[in-house]
């Protein structure tokens, strides 16, 4: 958390913190690079020239000024030339370890800083920010469009699945009695709702207000197929109580076509296949295919589709209770029309759509690949952080601050791209007819765009009065992830119990799924009455039960888990704020970005150690200064030479070694 206050900082003017990119300083501003990627605000400090090269052993990099311990090589040692330069080499070795501390510290400052601290470090344009905004648009935009367009098809299912109850369910009243469609009681009933389904459909193209047609059932046969199965043979006397049935499940079944069906009536109902023994039936099905196409979509300017419907009727008689079941079943595919001519601008905005959706996918792409970077360079400046800590405190950084360096935001918005860019194609495919599935890509940008939208809360928690939700949220969130597992154990007790005593009583415990259903809402204190009125009393014994489960559970769970449950975030909700007030406690990470850099004693001492160390170059005799600041010219045919500036340095110079190159000094 005292990352967060960290990242509020503002940069002192004129620095340029060092990225893990490494990107080179800006025009116009005096930067210095070096291997840290650049870091401004440090001294304007050339390349490294024959004397840096001369100090460091070959194999070392140069690197830029900063502070020395012992800076005259008469007091480390020894007053000769080879002690001198042994002083030199240790004292340019320790300015290395230090300039790398400091590239490192810079480094970490602007990693955690927010995109307009960067900005103003840097006067860069955050890109990804810049994305980010422009794909909420984008994406949303795109996500409107297309549940306009995913409404209509739902909608057409739902219209044809009702009229095709009304249709073939021989008195049907609009409204499904339970999870079936209707039902009826008697033999007389039985065989009229299976003719009346059969004539309704040889009758279909004169009684049907849609536009549907026959489909080919098996076999590439346009017709019905009727199904029976009943068990193989048996006997039984109820007023005897006798019986005797063999149990094996014998299927038979009959198809009709439309010349069939054309014929008399009575040559097929008063076939054998139709003489039902209610007694051994299980039940009788009634399948068919349909095909429809959806004009309305025409008023929105996109393409019709085309629907095959898969119809089962199915009448259940397992129970045996004198009560058959009837279940109207509708499964509609989306197939590709096979010849399309439509005129008019139709095609013409398919077109623009199949754009917008290219370039969302675009825009995604971008993001992904700049979310992406970011998480590598990141690790890239943690392994950095672990080797210096490692070397220089001699032990592990903890592992909270070795999670700081893994942003969630960034794996939250990949995520999200990836999922936008997976259903921005599936869209592109569902407009050009080439596939069908809109429920798998309308949960892809659903999806996609409930992330794009939470990702707005990281850039208003850079905010302190916005950035107690996200603060409280993962302060709070493994203890409540522990506390739920717990309360979890109790809930999943009461509901497994639930189901086995109050389930043949009570509709909202038929099942586990709408036990726990019902439980959850009464956690949260609804349809609590309901709950309590609708057990039949037919049993005392589990009308008490009923009652001590139900007060027992709303008890437990609201006036004590419940309770716990918001305690637990009310205490994390406190904490911030003191911490916030107070400040955060300090980890190693902040303890090592807040460590005095004192540059500024620094610079003084390195650009007075560098004035004493030069180059002296002879030619004719005449003697000229170079300072270490300045390049120092290789050797020519005339011997050797300086620049007309460098007499005003001259001052008197000892020679501790000397090269074909070049002549090491000091003062």
């Amino acid at each position: 958390m005292d990352v967060e206050n960290q990242r509020m900082q503002k940069p002192r003017k004129g620095r340029r913190s060092g990225a893990p990119e490494g990107r080179s300083a800006q025009p116009g501003r005096p930067a210095a690079r070096g291997r840290c990627g650049g870091l401004a605000g440090r001294p304007s400090v050339p390349p490294p020239g024959p004397l840096q090269r001369a100090l460091l052993p070959a194999t070392r990099e140069a690197s830029f000024p900063g502070c020395s311990g012992e800076h005259h090589g008469s007091r480390r040692g020894g007053a000769g030339p080879a002690g001198v330069e042994q002083s030199l080499r240790d004292s340019m070795a320790h300015l290395d370890s230090e300039v790398k501390e400091e590239c490192l510290r810079e480094d970490l400052k602007f990693y955690f800083m927010n995109p307009c601290e960067k900005f103003r470090a840097r006067q860069q344009i955050p890109w990804k920010l810049c994305l980010q905004i422009l794909k909420i648009v984008m994406v949303t935009t795109q996500l409107v469009r297309f549940g306009l367009s995913n409404q209509l098809v739902v909608a057409f299912k739902e219209e044809n699945a009702a009229a095709f109850k009304h249709l073939f369910l021989k008195g049907y009243s609009g409204t499904d009695e339970d999870d079936y469609s209707c039902s009826v009681y008697t033999q007389e009933d039985a065989y009229e709702s299976i003719f009346f389904a059969i004539n309704q459909y040889h009758r279909l193209r004169n009684i049907s207000l849609g536009t549907l047609g026959y489909g080919e059932s098996e076999g590439n046969r346009i017709g019905l197929k009727v199904c029976k199965q009943h068990y193989k043979k048996g006997t039984m006397f109820p007023s005897n109580e006798t019986l005797n049935i063999d149990s094996d499940i014998k299927i038979d079944c009959i198809h009709l076509d439309l010349q069939a069906l054309s014929q008399s009536s009575q040559d097929w109902k008063n076939s054998s296949f139709f003489s039902l023994e209610f007694y051994r039936l299980l039940q009788v099905e009634i399948s068919f295919q349909l095909k429809g196409i959806d004009l309305q979509t025409i008023h929105s300017r996109e393409l019709p589709d085309c629907y095959v419907f898969q119809n089962t009727i199915t009448f259940d008689n397992n129970a045996h209770s004198g009560k058959i079941k009837i279940y109207f079943d509708s499964d509609a595919n989306i197939e590709e029309c096979k010849d399309l001519t439509i005129s008019g601008s139709i095609q013409k905005n398919t077109q623009y759509v199949l754009v917008f959706d290219a370039f969302v996918i675009v825009i995604c792409l971008a993001s992904l690949i700049l979310c992406t970077r970011s998480i590598v360079l990141a690790l890239r400046l943690r392994k950095r952080f672990l080797n210096f800590f490692l070397e220089k405190y001699k032990r592990q950084v903890c592992d909270a601050d070795q999670w700081e360096f893994v942003n969630g935001w960034y794996v939250l918005v990949i995520t999200s791209d990836l999922m936008t860019v997976i259903g921005s194609v599936l869209k592109m495919e569902i407009k050009a007819k080439n596939l069908t599935n809109y429920n798998l890509c309308s949960i892809l940008l659903g999806t996609s765009t409930l992330f794009v939208w939470v990702g707005v809360i990281r850039y208003l928690g850079y905010f302190q009065a916005y950035n107690v939700l996200i603060l409280t949220m993962q302060a709070s969130l493994p203890k409540v992830l522990r506390f739920c597992a717990c309360a979890g154990m109790i809930y999943l007790g009461y509901t497994f119990c639930g189901w086995i005593v109050l389930g043949p009583y009570h509709n909202k415990f038929q099942n586990l799924n709408t036990v726990a259903e019902c439980l959850f809402s009464l956690v949260n204190g609804d349809d609590m009455y309901a709950t309590f009125a609708h057990i039949q009393q037919k049993s005392l014994l589990v009308w008490l039960f009923s009652r001590l489960y139900l007060y027992s559970f709303i008890s437990l769970f609201i006036y004590m888990i419940l309770s716990l449950f918001i305690a637990l975030i009310t205490d994390s909700y406190d904490t911030i704020k003191k911490y916030q007030q107070n400040g955060f406690p300090v980890t190693d990470l902040q303890e090592f970005l807040k460590e005095s850099s004192s540059k500024e004693k620094c610079q003084k001492e390195s650009s007075a150690f560098l004035s004493r160390v030069c180059c002296l170059r002879s030619a004719g005799g005449k003697s000229a200064v170079l300072t270490a600041t300045e390049m120092a010219l290789s050797k020519g045919d005339r011997g050797w030479t300086a620049p007309q500036n460098c007499q005003k340095h001259a001052v008197k110079l000892q020679i501790i070694s000397r090269s074909d190159d070049h002549l090491i000094l000091v003062n």
